[in-house]
């Protein structure tokens, strides 16, 4: 099982935060040298380079995607993470590269990277494109999936603050989706590989944010990537990298990723799939949209409309301001009482501490 004191020595420091774009990666990726094999892939919309970088020599391939929508960088940056770690030479690494042949792309949609925005260029959505390969990104990811033909393929993203684990007070860190290949969300042979994966890194990640891996819906699109490749057959995950306590900047769910990916493989090269069984996947519980970023109790002291211990929830809004993310709050629902939903940050407009954090942040004026 990985420290995070072996993690600190190949994470890549010069990619953090949450804007990730080309310019920022080009640097470490030019660095890899062999036998990594760099290559431009196709181009974006506005003419950007789509990078794939493939290494290993084993028989077990795994195709994995990142940043598919602009703004979902987390994985992106563990997959940096991932490629560094097998650069180390360490005998985990050789051992690894000589049972898989891994294709990763890591930015492919870098348009919508550099506008942080989850949209292409076109402003359509790339994982709504898997049927239409109307644009040049799709048709980018599906010529690699077709030339690379893989065994296993890894759809990474990013999701919100607001989901929860089932109904707890607990943040959904990572979670994971088996996607379904037909309306009746059944299972295969093929479904069922990608649950005993699925089920092999909640088995690790329990060790380390116990109660706080959720599985996403899987409510059948055969418009969205996972979903068609599962269609053809393909083993296929959908990693969503969500929020870790006070991690805005997902710095800390970065390594959860990392070990989430690190997991998998090592479970697909060493063919322990059978050793994590289907219920396992099951009793992962399913994502909830219960958080939210700021909860206001007894938020009628800010706002004389509401009745008595009524509260108000604040969502960020991720807004992009010279080359650098910042959170701006804006109010999401008012007059709810206290038991409804979560926050990461929960103050009491009663509370003279809580009201001077609010009046820096200027959120009185937004309310009022």
């Amino acid at each position: 099982m990985w420290d995070y004191t072996n993690y600190l020595n190949f994470k890549v420091t010069t990619v953090e935060g949450r804007y990730v774009t080309n310019a920022h990666i080009e640097g470490f990726l030019n660095s890899l040298g062999d036998p990594f094999n760099l290559e431009v892939l196709g181009r974006s919309v506005e003419e950007r380079p789509i990078y794939g970088i493939s290494v290993g020599h084993g028989a077990k391939r795994v195709f994995m995607w990142s940043q598919m929508h602009g703004n979902e960088s987390t994985t992106t940056k563990a997959v940096l993470d991932l490629l560094s770690f097998l650069k180390n030479e360490s005998s985990l690494a050789s051992e690894l590269l000589g049972k898989v042949t891994l294709k990763i792309i890591p930015v492919l949609n870098p348009d919508g990277a550099k506008a942080y925005t989850r949209f292409n260029a076109n402003q359509i959505d790339l994982n709504r494109d898997a049927q239409k390969k109307s644009q040049p990104e799709s048709q980018v990811l599906r010529k690699a999936f077709e030339d690379f033909s893989p065994n296993y393929c890894f759809n990474l993203h990013d999701q919100r603050t607001i989901f929860n684990v089932g109904n707890e007070e607990r943040p959904a860190t990572v979670s994971f989706l088996a996607p379904s290949f037909d309306e009746g969300r059944n299972n295969s042979s093929f479904r069922g590989v990608a649950m005993n994966i699925i089920a092999a890194m909640d088995y690790e990640l329990q060790k380390l944010i116990p109660g706080q891996v959720g599985r996403f819906d899987d409510s059948f699109n055969p418009n969205c990537v996972g979903d068609a490749f599962q269609m053809e057959g393909i083993p296929t995950i959908l990693f969503e990298a969500g929020h870790y306590y006070e991690d805005y900047q997902r710095e800390k769910t970065r390594e959860y990723i990392f070990k989430s990916l690190y997991k998998a493989i090592d479970t697909i090269a060493n063919e322990q799939m059978n050793d994590y069984p289907l219920e396992a996947y099951f009793k992962i519980p399913q994502n909830n949209k219960l958080y939210v970023d700021i909860l206001l109790e007894n938020a009628h002291v800010l706002d004389k409309s509401l009745r008595e211990k009524d509260c108000i929830s604040l969502i960020y809004k991720e807004i992009l301001t010279k080359n650098r993310i910042t959170f701006v709050p804006s109010i999401a629902e008012k007059g709810f009482r206290t038991g409804q939903y979560f926050g990461h940050r929960t103050v009491d407009c009663l509370n003279e501490e809580d009201m001077q954090w609010l009046s820096s942040q200027k959120i009185p004026e937004l309310i009022k």
